[in-house]
């Protein structure tokens, strides 16, 4: 279907928002403000001029995968990068990498997540309480890895209030047949005097996925077999219904421990994270030109963190709060072929930050914040295809807020500078040290309109510097099948952001509608050559001028609401065009339109959805890409609450792809070798004492 069509829909569920407001009644009910940590003054997500999304509670549970980008890439304006079912980054509004700033509790992840889409984020859902998606440019406050959105994921490992019991916890198990999965997950918290501690734990164990048919696909192979007997031989030897080598194992434990004052806490926490799962898709090549089986591929991950973190309030009667973060961690995995290691990868270093909250100057309120990060990053072995090196950064930040009646702007800027010093080993001679001063700015506010609606009008101006591995880069990337070679010439990537957003908060009908555009001037992307190295097509990292722009909706409306029985239905899609602004051309790997509706029932302790979501084909694409054809997912849920004692119990279940439709992710790079998983059922219990 052609993308006009996708624009009706969308714009359709537009002018749905304006023409329900009849349906509002007095004894309509408010949708509770969500309180955004990712924000300095912790403002509600209604107050904030950018769109956000928040992940807690059951919701969250429903929508639970065994990675982060997996968890949420149903949300408007969100997919995963989907590098089978073991590894997989949020992509937001078609940017990836080291474009998304995903954060834990506030503090950079540390990993290595960002260099490889076959490596996972070394956090795991099972450990998570909640989630919060800033989507457009945030690197105001978070950096500029944070140009395309922001993913904080929190735990309150170190808690940050009181806890009144001396023991409290919830335990979840659950199994999902499409990969045989078994995890479980327990979490403990208590507190005594001044001090709250908690406790987390998890461990999940998946077999090889389940999918309809063969894992490559026609398109592929297509391509790969212009004999049609060749195909169908080649077809034949291929693992059906199954992915092969996509299983995984993984485990952690997190414990905290926290002191309050009588203004404010300090806190620390130890954790430990450990997965192992196969790298699914990698072929070799012999050097003859032809394809080839070899031993399978598996990544060990590790990363230990330490972090500490505190509040001291009203240090003076001109401050309000002042805040403090520090997180160490110390990454590495190892990439195995067979028995023999492949590859080792070390990332070490540190995030800190401090935030000094002021009160009112007049009409203006905020935060004045410094932020201060290292990481040391090693690559040795057979993919070692960017040098060692050290990346510094200092930044200092600030961030004000106005109100003048029914109107709340907010505004500030940030400076960081970047340093990159390099090590000059084998075939990363003439690399040099590289320092870079960029600075962002925004503005925005929210209106507040009669019968409860809203409009957030934010325009952004973001720079951000070119990092080790696009500077440097000069060898195979396997998980990619490509040659990367990077440019230390590449400009600092600066881009001009608006968002425009209509909410309405309260009603039977609720919901937001957001317009998005973001024009690039030298946005940092890899283009083919079409030379090849090694037998891989060769990949430069170049700058040229692009432009994103699109449309999300996420809308509910109460259809009833009487006697104990609750109907809600949800409408929802998105619409994403990118393109290089000099030639026209598509970029690569963007996502296509999608809309979907969910059918949500509750009655006491019963609570039931129905979910169909249709993903549009893709056929506008790069050069270096296939097409990918548009599919129907249709899924199920179901949770019943059991109250025992002290005890309260949910018992869910839930149904994912009842159609068994070969369905791929256009974002993946590997979408023509992996598909997603055909159906399944999940069942699980989580209890809380």
């Amino acid at each position: 279907m052609s993308y006009s069509k996708s624009i009706f829909n969308l714009t359709s569920a537009l002018s749905i928002l304006f023409s329900f407001n009849a349906f509002s009644k007095e004894e309509a009910k408010r949708i509770e403000p969500i309180t955004v940590t990712a924000n300095p003054l912790e403002r509600s997500s209604n107050e904030l001029v950018q769109p956000i999304t928040t992940l807690s509670g059951d919701d969250l549970l429903n929508k639970l995968q065994p990675t982060i980008g997996e968890t949420l890439s149903q949300e408007p304006g969100i997919r995963s990068s989907y590098y089978g079912p073991g590894a997989s980054r949020p992509v937001i509004r078609g940017l990836d990498g080291d474009q998304i700033n995903i954060m834990q509790n506030g503090i950079n992840n540390l990993d290595a997540s960002s260099t490889s889409v076959d490596h996972n984020v070394a956090i795991d859902p099972l450990s998570v309480e909640k989630i919060e998606v800033i989507r457009g440019p945030a690197a105001l406050l978070y950096g500029s890895k944070a140009v395309g959105g922001v993913v904080n994921i929190i735990d309150n490992r170190i808690p940050n209030q009181p806890i009144s019991e001396k023991n409290t916890g919830v335990a979840d198990v659950r199994y999902n047949s499409a990969n045989n999965e078994r995890s479980g997950s327990i979490l403990l918290e208590g507190g005594a005097g001044d001090y709250a501690w908690h406790l987390n734990s998890f461990k999940r164990l998946t077999d090889d996925i389940e999918i309809p048919g063969f894992a490559h696909s026609n398109r592929l192979r297509a391509v790969d077999n212009h004999d049609e007997d060749e195909a169908e031989d080649e077809a034949e030897a291929e693992d059906r219904n199954k992915i092969a080598n996509s299983q995984s194992k993984s485990d952690g434990v997190s414990v905290g421990v926290s002191r309050f004052f009588d203004k404010g806490y300090f806190g620390v926490s130890l954790t430990d994270y450990n997965t192992n799962y196969g790298i699914v898709g990698h072929e070799h090549d012999h050097g003859d030109g032809h394809s080839g089986e070899e031993p399978k591929v598996t990544l060990d991950m590790k990363q230990q963190r330490f972090d500490l973190a505190g509040l001291y309030k009203e240090p003076t009667k001109y401050l309000k709060a002042i805040k403090y973060k520090f997180g160490y961690s110390d990454y590495e995995h190892r990439e195995f072929e067979g028995q023999e290691v492949g590859t080792l990868f070390k990332n070490s270093g540190y995030d800190s930050r401090v935030e000094v909250t002021h009160n009112k100057l007049g009409l203006f309120e905020g935060v004045i914040g410094l932020q201060s990060s290292k990481s040391d990053f090693l690559a040795m072995g057979e993919e070692t295809f960017v040098p060692p090196s050290i990346t510094h950064t200092n930044s200092g930040f600030i961030f004000e807020e106005v109100s003048l009646g029914g109107i709340k702007l907010q505004t500030g800027g940030r400076l960081d500078y970047q340093n990159i010093s390099v090590d000059k080993v084998a075939s990363f001679e003439n690399v040099r040290s590289r320092d870079d001063l960029t600075g962002s700015a925004s503005l925005g506010f929210v209106y507040n309109l009669p019968k409860d609606y809203a409009a957030a009008l934010s325009t952004s101006y973001t720079e951000r510097a070119p990092n080790a591995q696009e500077l440097y880069a000069n060898g195979e990337h396997l998980s990619t099948e490509t040659f990367e070679v990077g440019n230390q010439d590449l400009d600092v990537q600066k881009s001009i952001g608006v968002d425009l957003s209509l909410r309405k908060n309260s009603g039977l009908f609720k919901g937001e509608v957001s317009l998005f555009y973001n024009n690039f001037q030298d946005f940092v992307t890899q283009v083919a050559t079409g030379a090849e190295e090694d037998h891989l097509p060769v990949y430069n990292y170049v700058n040229l001028p692009a432009k994103f722009y699109g449309i999300e909706v996420k809308t509910t409306l109460n259809a009833y609401d009487k006697s104990s029985h609750k109907l809600d239905f949800e409408i929802r899609g998105d619409y994403l065009e990118a393109r290089n602004s000099k030639t026209s051309e598509h970029l690569a790997r963007i996502a296509p339109s999608r809309v979907g509706s969910s059918a949500i029932y509750n009655h006491n302790n019963l609570g039931l959805k129905f979910d169909a979501d249709y993903t549009f084909a893709q056929n506008n694409v790069a050069a270096s890409e296939l097409e990918t054809d548009g599919y129907l997912m249709l899924n199920a849920g179901a949770d019943y609450k059991i109250n025992v004692g002290l005890t309260s119990s949910t018992l869910y279940l839930k149904a994912t792809n009842l159609l068994n439709e070969e369905a791929r992710n256009h974002v993946s790079f590997l979408k023509d070798k992996v598909p997603l998983s055909g159906r399944s059922f999940m069942a699980g219990l989580k209890t809380a004492f």
